[in-house]
């Protein structure tokens, strides 16, 4: 479980504990925590709870939501943050609980792949920022239990391919080499993304869910970003290095 500390002036006000699935901060007296100054908007933030990850989110408030003294849109919270709205401040804890978790219930278990085909739906929120990617047809590919399935093609030697690898959870270490046009990534309900090959590199754009992806600790927005070597992607509570490899020939 985790809570907020709300601290003024460096003295503790209160604290909140973030039992709920959503919980709003704001000015107006009907949020769950009530911050009575103009600085603050009527509804500011929203802090939202998906299984032991808390994600805030800036609700277009007019002096914007800063955490860590960095404006953010979009960010998923850790032990030691520091919320801002004008003075006061907002520190989030999370408290240390036994917990045992079984590598079924993981987030990056529950993340699959899909075809191409079967987010035409979704993409279509996403037309302009795809507009020069032309998905590969490929075989569904919907794991029970591994989430980065074997690479079944060989890629093309003597060339540089992006990859990326499985920094935390069950999964950790299992690594995809992104050699299809696109390769979608996520949880359904919760975050999709998709990852998409083009001349000019690789780009990573949200598809699905309240929570953009964030690169680096940061969130991208709705828009296409180009992945750089090294970069972190975190996605449905799952970190993932992207990295480009060099595919010499045998």
């Amino acid at each position: 479980m985790a809570k907020l500390i709300f601290i003024l002036e460096d003295k503790i006000l209160n604290e909140f504990q973030l039992d709920k699935e959503r919980t709003t901060i704001g000015r107006r007296p009907n949020n769950d925590i009530y911050i009575d100054n103009l600085a603050v908007s009527g509804e500011h933030a929203v802090i939202l709870r998906n299984g032991d990850d808390y994600y805030i989110e800036d609700k277009e408030s007019t002096n914007g939501t800063e955490v860590n003294n960095k404006l953010i849109k979009s960010y998923l919270l850790q032990s030691g943050d520091l919320i801002s709205f004008g003075k006061h401040q907002l520190k989030f804890v999370m408290e240390a609980t036994p917990h045992k978790q079984s590598p079924h219930n993981s987030a990056f278990e529950k993340t699959v792949f899909f075809r191409p085909a079967e987010l035409t739906v979704m993409m279509k929120a996403q037309a302009q920022a795809q507009a020069t990617s032309t998905a590969e047809e490929s075989e569904v590919v919907v794991p029970e239990k591994i989430v980065i399935p074997e690479i079944t093609e060989t890629p093309t030697s003597g060339i540089v391919v992006g990859r990326i690898q499985v920094l935390n959870g069950s999964s950790i270490g299992r690594e995809l080499t992104l050699n299809k046009a696109l390769t979608t990534l996520g949880k359904t309900g919760l975050q999709v993304a998709v990852i998409t090959k083009r001349s000019q590199g690789y780009f990573v754009t949200h598809v699905e869910g309240k929570v953009f992806p964030i690169v680096n600790g940061d969130s991208i927005g709705a828009q296409a970003y180009e992945l750089r070597d090294h970069d972190v992607i975190q996605l449905a509570g799952v970190k993932m290095e992207f990295y480009l490899a060099s595919i010499n020939p045998s």
